[in-house]
């Protein structure tokens, strides 16, 4: 198994940026591909970004295609979600999964991630 934290959320004003890390313990980040959603108020959870095994691959939510960046640093354990420019459409709480799947596998649907991290808040103003 392996526990994930989200950290780096916070108030920016809207062309602002922050980035986001999602810290693993238990076992290795390595392990697991990796996923960023997120949830506004009264909305459902969607998919953000997502990284395979390996770092190769990675996938986006046409939404936020050149403006956040997914990475990777399975020395650390840490999978980051870097947002620039950011919206104040983009205003939810994030949330880091992990799947184990096979190497260069992109994850970008709920239901194949097996653990979550309990989220943090990005507000941006317009």
């Amino acid at each position: 198994q392996v526990q994930l934290v989200e950290s780096g959320g916070g108030l920016v004003q809207a062309g602002g940026s922050l980035r986001l890390s999602c810290a693993a313990s238990g076992r290795t980040s390595s392990s697991y591909a990796m996923g960023w959603f997120r949830q506004a108020p009264g909305k459902e959870r969607e998919f953000v970004a997502a990284i395979a095994r390996g770092g190769t691959n990675k996938s986006y939510v046409e939404s936020v295609k050149g403006r956040f960046t997914i990475s990777r640093d399975d020395a650390k354990n840490t999978v980051y979600l870097q947002m620039n420019s950011l919206k104040p459409e983009d205003t939810a709480v994030y949330y880091c999964a992990a799947g184990a799947y096979p190497l260069k596998v992109v994850l970008s649907t709920e239901r194949q991630y097996s653990y979550w991290g309990r989220g943090t808040q990005v507000t941006v103003s317009s």
